[in-house]
């Protein structure tokens, strides 16, 4: 316990100190993360064996989607055809010269799928952090405070499984950390976003819907691990696991605010 407070603590002072350097600081400090989060997914599915060239024009691929077009003037991403195909085709064709490696066709989707992912979501966080860094730090308060409260609330009078991909997740534990979360984030939103009174109430919902998104998140990462075998995506983070452990739930809301953030 006295390790992961410990953790906590610097995680939260490096993540402070990152968002107030800004710039190429936070550029450089995303893409440790990209790198990081890449190289737990390749480890995840241990019975996939792929080269190690491929894993390098795979990483170079997910920093090409990560990086083309992040200009903080568009939620749209960036990404275009151009590049999609140019990332389809250095990792699928490479089948074909590759095969005697042991780099095989599930190996080639598994690879594409991972590095379009991952490129697609690093995307987002240079996007959304270049066009408003208090959009960033709202969606990093919704994230941890749903989280919080919903392992609090759990703790507190948590009696019902929600499911068995997470056994210590409990209903109470869920709604708690979903209606508080709420709460949290609309005043966070209503007093450094953007305050319509005449457009509360759809607000309200589209918070309510991130706070159900991100325990959503939390789940589908617990699932990669538990078909996998393993109880963390890495060691990297003492008392906390992986990168991907730590972020699992702001991926899943990064990408459901880009169908929401019309709305709010």
């Amino acid at each position: 316990m006295k390790e992961r407070l410990i953790s906590g603590i610097i995680i939260i002072s490096v993540v402070t100190l990152v968002l107030y350097l800004g710039g190429i600081v936070f550029d450089i400090g995303v893409s440790l993360l990209a790198l990081g989060a890449f190289y737990e997914l390749m480890n995840a599915k241990r019975e996939i064996k792929i080269p190690s060239l491929m894993k390098v024009i795979s990483l170079l691929c997910m920093y090409l989607l990560m990086f083309v077009n992040v200009d903080g003037h568009s939620y749209m991403f960036g990404l275009n055809f151009e590049t999609l195909s140019l990332v389809f085709l250095l990792i699928l064709a490479p089948t074909v010269f590759l095969t005697k490696y042991n780099y095989h066709v599930n190996d080639a989707f598994y690879l594409a799928a991972t590095t379009i992912f991952l490129g697609t979501v690093f995307n987002l966080f240079l996007t959304v952090y270049h066009e408003s860094l208090l959009l960033f730090i709202f969606i990093i308060v919704l994230s941890f405070s749903t989280d919080t409260l919903a392992y609090c609330g759990g703790k507190l009078i948590g009696r019902h499984t929600f499911t068995k991909i997470s056994p210590n997740k409990t209903i109470e534990g869920c709604v708690i950390g979903s209606l508080l979360g709420t709460i949290i984030s609309t005043t966070y939103y209503s007093t450094f976003i953007s305050y319509n009174p005449s457009n509360i109430v759809v607000v309200v919902i589209c918070i309510l819907v991130l706070t159900i998104i991100n325990q959503i998140g939390d789940l589908f990462f617990s699932l990669i691990k538990r078909e996998n075998k393993i109880k963390d995506f890495s060691n990297l983070i003492p008392g906390h696991g992986g990168i991907l452990d730590r972020i699992d739930s702001i991926i899943f809301v990064l990408i459901a605010l880009m169908f929401l953030i019309r709305f709010m």
